[in-house]
């Protein structure tokens, strides 16, 4: 694999595919605003006219965009698929609700193409590092041939499984956890906070006690900021927590804690704090208690 079609060159697209120009691949860009194509051509990339010209000679269309409506716009409508050569390896690394990424499985190998379900955690910062958490299901003949980019992309890559909708599943339940954790970092902070307690103190406890997580030290910092820097919006939470439900009712599995964390972050974004770092989450709870 040499050459590398990657649509979606935002705030993790953008460095993942400086990246894999690092480690030697050719990659040809497709993104509708033209600063990030023009920092990729900056870093050795080309900045392609259209999908359909960016994947024309590649080996593999890596799919890095905001959901799956945008996905299948540049699949599809976009004739990116219709472009790609014939055995050529679509690879979705977007989160996505995992029937919808067995559908789209299913036109990319009708019309003679590989795919791979390949979402990705470790946000902005993993994308910069390239030490990204990568979860891929497909076949293993199409892994292997995925795996020198995977490896340019991210340090801990596993093989999930080999159908469709896998890699997307295992995603959702990371999210689920996720969500969750902040929700409820900033549930505990706000009970502290209603009483007076200084929220310092008990982000110093709670980090050296059997409560703390990975969450709590990432997130409850930034809690404690009035506007801290955004690596991860209110909205993506939205989006995903949404996710996370509705494979709940695809699977008719409760999900009620998921459901009440998937609420507070739809507050926040409907007070306006969408675009907000998701430890915002918290500014719902003050509302509804009273405090801050």
């Amino acid at each position: 694999m040499k050459k590398i079609a990657f649509a979606g060159l935002g705030a993790m697209g953008l460095p993942m595919a400086k990246n894999l120009l690092g480690r030697g691949f050719q990659v040809s860009g497709i993104d509708l605003n033209a600063t990030a194509l023009a920092a990729l051509a900056e870093a050795g990339g080309e900045s392609a006219p259209s999908a359909a010209a960016a994947v024309a000679d590649a080996d593999a269309l890596i799919l890095m965009v905001v959901n799956a409506a945008q996905a299948e716009q540049i699949l599809f409508a976009g004739g990116a698929l219709a472009a790609l050569p014939a055995g050529a390896v679509v690879c979705l690394m977007a989160t996505c609700p995992a029937g919808v990424v067995a559908d789209i499985a299913e036109r990319v190998r009708a019309a003679g193409r590989h795919f791979v379900d390949a979402p990705v955690s470790g946000g902005v910062a993993g994308a910069k590092a390239a030490s990204l958490t990568i979860m891929a299901a497909c076949a293993p003949a199409i892994y292997q041939r995925m795996l020198p980019a995977f490896q340019a992309l991210g340090e801990r890559i596993f093989h999930v499984g080999e159908q469709a909708g896998q890699g997307a599943t295992v995603k959702t339940v990371n999210q689920l956890l996720c969500g969750v954790h902040i929700a409820v970092v900033a549930e505990a902070f706000a009970l502290a906070a209603k009483v007076g307690v200084d929220l310092e103190v008990i982000l110093e406890i709670m980090s050296g006690s059997a409560a703390a997580s990975w969450m709590l030290r990432d997130r409850g910092p930034r809690m404690l900021q009035a506007e801290p820097e955004v690596t991860s919006a209110v909205d993506i939470f939205v989006k995903d927590l949404g996710i996370v439900l509705e494979t709940g009712r695809e699977t008719r599995c409760a999900l009620p804690i998921a459901a009440i964390a998937h609420q507070m972050f739809l507050a926040a974004s409907g007070r306006g704090d969408g675009r907000a770092d998701d430890s915002q989450v918290i500014r719902s709870y003050y509302a509804l208690n009273g405090t801050r």
